[in-house]
């Protein structure tokens, strides 16, 4: 049993105010491997003091003192990369082949891209050509408050974490209490890259008690915040008194729309890989897929086979395999979704409720697909979070346009088409943060972010940096230094 019992503060490892521990559970044989500390509002003063003080000169820091730092923090990040992967592997039940080649790969395909976004970021510059007499300055916030979920917890800190302070902020970091491990190792990995002390802060903690109180400090200038809608509007709603800055990446339900005229098989297979990909644990994953009506039985048949075909397993073990969900909480909320399809005459084709067969313990599901989905379903509506596709029909474009827009959440989406007018007319017209084409990936360096209940601002890349940024005007600069 691991005892990580204490939290990083000002540059050193102390034990929390008040202990009160917390077994961490490994959803593969819901047993305890770690324990750790859930901290109070007076773990938050401490570190917002120590987050203040650090302010005062990491602010000033030069572009070249963040991106050396930024260097060491890239090699520590990468000679401990199989450490990183086997903690989210245990924590959050992500095979290990997974955990290392996407999850705590993706950490360091954001820190090479945030060095990137920093080595090119312009801080100070004319307001335009035509009136170089205001200057326009890009400077620190202030103080931080960091959120980060279980789901994809290296991919979620690292995008948090680095660009604030690469933009010259100080931050305190609140990982999930579900999966706490690799931000613990994280934060191993900060402390031994020379960072000045107060600069990056971790208090682990409920959303309740240590959210809330970082939420409402008024010696916090930002909340960024990743999770469900439900706690990012608890989080803005608390950050409301102080009149912070909330940033806000939220839920999903994202449409994947298969047109007749691509390659149907291929798109079908990959969309269903794609929202199983993480036991479906991925706010972006394409749980809703539309299918143009003279390919649906085509596809739901194909959509059958793949979800048939798809292996559940140890996620200890390396290979191609799904893993077990993250918790008991979890594991509960996907099967009463799964029920209350069936319940409400949405046709099963695959998977349904109760663990795969071969085991008896472990936060498993089985691999599941709807097909006969009408978008007022509560399968078509909620976010399930789980390894469940709903399969709709749809006639025209103009339909499906219609339908993949009739959602609260506008995270992404997703078009398979082989019309290249057509991919850019539909392109055009969803209402996602981010539209994917053809199986396209999504570059470290792009905007991550959704519109309406999806969240509020972006991050990754240069927009990663903006986002831990104040905006100054200065009038009379030309003037002044004439």
């Amino acid at each position: 049993m691991l005892r990580k019992t204490d939290f990083y503060i000002d540059g050193k490892w102390i034990a929390p105010i008040v202990a009160k521990e917390l077994e961490v559970i490994n959803p593969a044989d819901e047993q305890a491997f770690a324990t750790i500390s859930l901290g109070s509002a007076a773990d938050v003063d401490k570190a917002v003091i120590a987050a203040r003080n650090a302010f005062t000169t990491w602010s000033i820091s030069t572009r070249e003192d963040r991106l050396a730092w930024l260097e060491r923090l890239i090699a520590i990040y990468e000679s401990r990369l199989s450490d990183m992967a086997r903690a989210i592997s245990s924590e959050m039940g992500a095979p290990m082949t997974m955990a290392l080649e996407e999850q705590a790969a993706s950490g360091m395909g954001h820190l090479k891209a945030f060095q990137r976004a920093l080595k090119n970021f312009e801080f100070e510059r004319p307001l335009d050509a035509h009136n170089k007499n205001v200057r326009i300055a890009y400077e620190a916030i202030g103080v931080c408050g960091l959120i980060t979920p279980w789901n994809w917890p290296m991919n979620q800190v690292v995008l948090k974490v680095v660009p604030a302070i690469a933009a010259g902020c100080t931050v305190i970091l609140k990982p999930s209490e579900v999966a706490p491990m690799s931000s613990i190792l994280f934060a191993e990995i900060i402390d031994a890259s020379d960072l000045p002390a107060g600069v990056f802060n971790l208090v682990n903690g409920d959303g309740p008690t240590v959210g809330e109180a970082m939420s409402r400090h008024p010696g916090i200038d930002m909340m960024s915040f990743t999770g469900s809608t439900r706690a990012g509007i608890a989080v803005t709603k608390a950050a409301a008194d102080t009149v912070k800055r909330v940033s806000l990446e939220l839920g999903g339900k994202s449409p994947n729309i298969v047109f007749a005229d691509t390659d149907v098989e291929a798109a079908v297979k990959r969309g269903v890989a794609h929202v199983f990909n993480n036991t479906g644990q991925s706010c972006n994953a394409p749980t809703r897929m539309l299918v143009e009506r003279s390919v649906y039985d085509k596809a739901t048949e194909v959509a059958a086979q793949t979800a048939k075909a798809t292996k559940v397993g140890d996620p200890s073990q390396e290979g191609d395999h799904m893993g077990p969900l993250v918790s008991e909480l979890q594991f509960n909320k996907v099967q009463g979704l799964i029920e209350q399809g069936i319940k409400e005459g949405a046709r099963l084709i695959a998977g349904g409720t109760g663990r795969p067969e071969g085991f008896n313990r472990g936060y498993y599901v089985r691999p599941t697909v709807f097909a006969d989905v009408n978008n007022g379903m509560t399968i078509a509506r909620e976010e399930i979070f789980g390894p469940v596709l709903t399969m709709i029909p749809f006639d025209t474009e103009e339909e499906a346009v219609e339908i993949a827009n009739d959602t609260p959440y506008g995270l992404a989406a997703y078009v398979q088409s082989g019309n290249v007018e057509r991919i850019k007319r539909v392109s055009k017209q969803l209402r996602a943060g981010m539209v994917r084409i053809n199986g396209a990936s999504h570059a470290a360096d792009a905007p991550f972010g959704g519109y309406k209940q999806s969240g509020i601002g972006r991050e990754g890349g240069h927009w990663g940096l903006e986002d831990f940024l104040e905006v100054k005007a200065i009038s009379g600069w030309e003037d002044s230094t004439a």
